[in-house]
């Protein structure tokens, strides 16, 4: 991984072979990123897309291996119990342009992933919701 950075924003560049998800979480930890708002695009060849089924509260979740084609990752940066926590969703487009989309468990970067993050002064931390079923946004 690498980066620069222009005030509140960072471009990363998340090289090959790199996973994304814990790439960005190890980054925003270390650069104190608290809160803030994560844009990209890439490709991946491997990874791990799911959905949360609110009325069963049940999550789906399927991993997916070939190229594909980030046509958008967009998410958060915020903390639960202290600890950095990255909420991704993507939507990835395979060689047939056949789109598949949802939240982020995981991706392995085939070639390169550019990603934009804005951070933002403050905090907002996270709770598991137990109506929900998931950790949402806690304001005081």
């Amino acid at each position: 991984m690498r980066y620069k950075t222009f005030g509140d924003h960072y471009i990363v560049s998340i090289e090959k072979g790199e996973e994304i998800v814990a790439t960005l979480q190890g980054f925003c930890t270390e650069q104190g990123i608290r809160l803030g708002v994560i844009s990209g695009i890439g490709a991946v060849n491997r990874f791990k897309i799911g959905l949360f089924e609110t009325v069963l509260r049940h999550y789906h979740a399927r991993e997916i291996s070939g190229d594909h084609e980030i046509t958008a990752l967009n998410g958060t940066v915020s903390t639960k119990e202290d600890i950095t926590y990255i909420h991704l969703h993507i939507n990835v487009s395979d060689k047939e342009f056949h789109t598949f989309g949802g939240h982020l468990n995981y991706a392995f970067v085939s070639a390169a992933c550019e990603v934009v993050i804005q951070k933002i002064h403050g905090e907002v931390d996270r709770e598991f919701n137990q109506e929900i079923g998931l950790n949402l946004l806690k304001f005081n």
